[in-house]
């Protein structure tokens, strides 16, 4: 009796935490996607469904949403390309002293607001920007480069803002590795290619599933890069929840769109847990 007690003492306020911040909003969100109209002033919204109708009605949400699941995937593909070998560099070929100041670059962009950081990209990407003056310093003759709003100026701004979310989860995992089976494989004559491919993929891929999913489920609801690098390139479903609250005042239609695309995402970590499984066994 006295250890459950010890138990509920230091599990409750976890658990209390997640009541008033998690589940509670979540209720509350839930309550607002069936009502027919914004509960605001003296209007009397009754309860109905026409919301979950509409998505399954209109074309133009589930292409936004085919789109934002598109950009989750192509960001994580360049987070994961990027992060694994940049991790990799990281717990193996950078020595002490300078893997703290390597750490401290790779987490500064915590450290900037995200509307600056973002803000900061238009003054890369667009016309006359760094990127096209530095391309015109090397080759006065280069056609004139301009990617601001557009789709390819969502994915650098998104792969900017979660790739430190990659490197960190695959450090975690490759660091973890014994440095005897690396010396093992050396001294059985395997390629650097080998390596990689026999030792260090397969027991990095935790750590890179773990990024995976801690990139791919925010950037299929992001809507601040989306709205500043894509313009209206950029639309997206997150970008439609956020006018749903913000604009039109909506705020059931936002809601509903926010349910389904919290179902979608449990769908497809559920569809992936068995793969999860699998690579563990195997690692």
């Amino acid at each position: 009796m006295r250890c459950r007690l010890a138990i509920l003492g230091l599990t409750g306020p976890a658990y209390l935490w997640l009541l008033v911040a998690v589940f509670l909003p979540l209720t509350a969100m839930l309550y607002f996607s069936v009502l027919s109209e914004t509960p605001l002033g003296n209007r009397e919204p009754v309860l109905t469904g026409e919301h979950y109708r509409a998505f399954l009605e209109k074309s133009v949400y589930r292409d936004l949403l085919w789109r934002s699941l598109g950009i989750g995937l192509e960001v994580t593909a360049f987070c994961a390309l990027i992060g694994f070998p940049a991790a990799l560099a990281l717990s193996r070929a950078v020595p002490g002293r300078w893997r703290e100041v390597v750490f401290l670059l790779v987490v500064l962009p915590f450290w900037s607001n995200g509307l600056v950081r973002t803000f900061s990209w238009t003054m890369v990407l667009g016309a006359g920007g760094v990127l096209d003056r530095g391309l015109q310093a090397l080759w006065p003759d280069a056609p004139e480069v301009d990617l601001l709003f557009t789709r390819q100026a969502v994915v650098i701004g998104l792969v900017h803002a979660y790739l430190p979310y990659m490197i960190l989860s695959c450090y975690l995992a490759l660091q973890a590795v014994d440095d005897s089976l690396i010396l093992a494989a050396r001294g059985l004559g395997a390629s650097h290619w080998t390596v990689f491919r026999r030792l260090w993929l397969p027991l990095g891929l935790p750590g890179l599933v773990a990024g995976s999913v801690l990139i791919f489920v925010p950037v299929i609801g992001a809507f601040m890069e989306p709205r500043i690098l894509g313009g209206p390139a950029g639309t997206v479903i997150g970008t439609v929840i956020e006018d749903q609250f913000t604009q039109t005042f909506n705020w059931p239609l936002g809601a509903a769109l926010s349910f389904i695309l919290l179902a979608v995402v449990l769908l497809i970590l559920l569809l992936a847990y068995p793969l999860r499984q699998r690579l563990e066994r195997v690692t």
